[in-house]
C-alpha cells in the first residue's frame, strides 16, 4: 500500500483517475486501546463495517483478537488474516453449509439465533455437537439509534424464554443472549433499558446466561451528530450487567463497528463536471457514499487542487454519483469554496465504516484504490481530532429545482 503524507500529496503526484479510499491504521489502534482499556468485557469487532484485510491485521496489531463474523466470506476472511483468531457467527440466519464449514472447516463454535428453526439448523449442521456456544438474539426498544435493526432479527421478550431454554439444553458451553439497540446510537441508556428487558426474559426463563452481549451501536462523529463521550455508553452498559440477574462467571461482550472504523478512512472523489450547485463525481450512491444518498447524511468534506488551494466562500453543493441512475444522488448539503470546478477533488470524510464495503460494480463503476496518509481524521472521539464538525451557522439546503411539466386541468363534471 502506497504512503502518502496527505490527501493533497496524492493529488499532486498523481491526479488519480479512480476513487481513492485514504486509510488511517493510526486511528484504528487508537480506538483498539480505547476499547481494551475501558470495556470490562470481550470485544469483538464487527467485521461488515470494514472488512478491508488492512482493518483486521490493525485490529490484530493493537491485541483485538475478536471477530462478529456475518457470512461464511467473512469468515474465511479473518480466517486468513488473523489464524487462530475468535471467530463468533452472529447472523441470526444461515445456511446449513456456511455453519457446517464454519464449525468444521474453521472451528467456529459461536452461533446466533432468533428461532427455533435456526437452533435446529445449528444442531443438525454440527452433528448434534456438544461444544457449541449459543446465543439467542432478542429484539430490544432501538429508540435513539439512527437506525433501527430490531425489524429484522430477535426474538420477542415474551417468545424468548422458550427458545433460551431449548438453547440451555441443547448446549454443555456457553449459552447467551445478544441484542442490538441500532446503528450510530445517540442514547448510552438505550443500552441499560435492553439489558433489563433482557434480564426479565432471562428470569421467566428460569435460565442464566453464561454471555451477555451487548451488540454494536456505538457511535462516532457526523456533522449534526455529536455523541454522547463513549465512556458514558461504557457506564450505562455496566449499570446494566449490574442489575440483571446473571452469576459471576458470566461473560460480557459487546461488537462495535463503526466505532472502530468510522475514523479510519474517507474518499478522496474527483469532480467530473459542475452544474451550477451540483456537483457530479466519480463515486456515489452506487459507491462509497451510500449512506449519503439513501440516509442523507451530510458526510464532512474537504476540497483539494493540485495546482492550489480554492480561494471562493463557502457554498453549499449537492452531488451526483457516475451511473445513469437518477437516484444516484447526494442531497446534502454539502460545504466546499465556491469556485471548485471540474478536475477538482473532493474528500468525503468518516467514510471507514460502511463506505468501500457498501460499493457495489452498478453500470460499470465501482473501482477504488487504497492508499495510506499520515494526517488526522476529519473528528474524533479518540482525542485525535475535534470532537465536532463545523457548519455554517446559516445553513441551507442545496437542492436543484427542476421544472415541473404542466398538467392539464380536469373539467368538473
Amino acid at each position: 500500500m502506497h504512503v502518502y503524507q496527505s490527501p493533497l500529496d496524492l493529488v499532486r503526484e498523481r491526479s488519480p483517475e479512480r476513487p481513492v479510499a485514504l486509510v488511517r491504521p493510526s486511528t484504528v489502534a487508537a480506538a483498539a486501546r480505547w476499547f481494551r482499556s475501558n470495556f470490562s468485557g470481550d470485544v469483538l469487532y464487527a467485521v461488515k463495517a470494514n472488512p478491508s484485510p488492512w482493518m483486521i491485521r490493525a485490529l490484530i496489531e493493537n491485541g483485538v483478537t475478536g471477530f462478529d463474523v456475518a457470512s461464511l466470506s467473512e469468515v474465511a476472511l479473518v480466517a486468513q488474516q488473523a489464524p487462530g483468531a475468535h471467530m463468533a457467527f452472529m447472523h441470526p440466519v444461515k445456511s446449513r453449509a456456511a455453519i457446517r464449514a464454519a464449525y468444521c472447516d474453521y472451528g467456529v463454535r459461536t452461533f446466533a439465533l432468533d428461532s427455533h428453526e435456526e437452533l435446529a439448523k445449528i444442531i443438525t449442521a454440527t452433528d448434534t455437537a456438544k461444544d457449541l456456544n449459543l446465543i439467542v438474539r432478542l429484539a430490544v426498544d432501538a429508540s435513539g439509534a439512527a437506525y433501527s435493526l430490531s425489524g429484522k432479527f430477535g426474538v420477542s421478550t415474551l417468545e424468548a424464554p422458550f427458545i433460551l431454554l431449548a438453547a440451555r439444553r441443547a448446549t454443555q458451553d456457553l449459552m447467551g443472549v445478544s441484542f442490538h439497540v441500532g446503528s450510530q446510537c445517540m442514547r448510552p441508556s438505550a443500552y441499560q433499558a435492553a439489558m433489563a428487558q433482557t434480564s426479565r426474559a432471562l428470569v421467566r426463563a428460569g435460565v442464566f446466561a453464561d454471555v451477555v452481549d451487548v451488540g454494536g451501536g456505538f457511535p462516532s462523529v457526523y456533522p449534526g451528530m455529536v455523541p454522547p463521550d463513549l465512556s458514558e455508553y461504557v457506564a450505562a452498559i455496566e449499570r446494566g450487567f449490574n442489575d440483571m440477574m446473571v452469576h459471576d462467571t458470566t461473560e460480557l461482550w459487546c461488537e462495535p463497528g463503526r466505532a472502530f472504523a468510522a475514523e479510519s478512512a474517507s474518499i478522496l472523489t474527483r469532480v467530473e463536471q459542475r452544474k451550477g450547485d451540483a456537483l457530479y463525481l466519480n463515486d456515489g450512491a452506487y459507491g462509497s457514499l451510500f449512506d449519503a444518498a439513501h440516509a442523507k447524511w451530510r458526510f464532512p468534506v474537504k476540497h483539494h487542487r493540485a495546482d492550489g488551494q480554492a480561494r471562493g466562500a463557502p457554498k453549499a453543493f449537492q452531488f451526483f454519483g457516475p451511473t445513469c441512475d437518477s437516484i444516484d444522488h447526494m442531497p446534502g448539503p454539502f460545504w466546499l469554496p465556491d469556485d471548485v470546478a471540474e478536475g477538482d477533488y473532493v474528500e468525503v470524510g468518516m467514510l471507514g465504516a460502511y463506505g468501500v464495503a457498501m460499493a457495489t460494480r452498478f453500470n460499470g463503476f465501482g473501482d477504488i484504490d487504497t492508499v495510506q496518509v499520515g494526517d488526522a481524521p476529519m473528528a474524533s472521539l479518540y482525542g485525535l481530532a475535534p470532537r465536532s464538525i463545523p457548519t455554517p451557522r446559516h445553513e441551507t439546503s442545496a437542492v436543484i429545482k427542476l421544472p415541473r411539466a404542466k398538467s392539464k386541468k380536469r373539467r368538473r363534471r
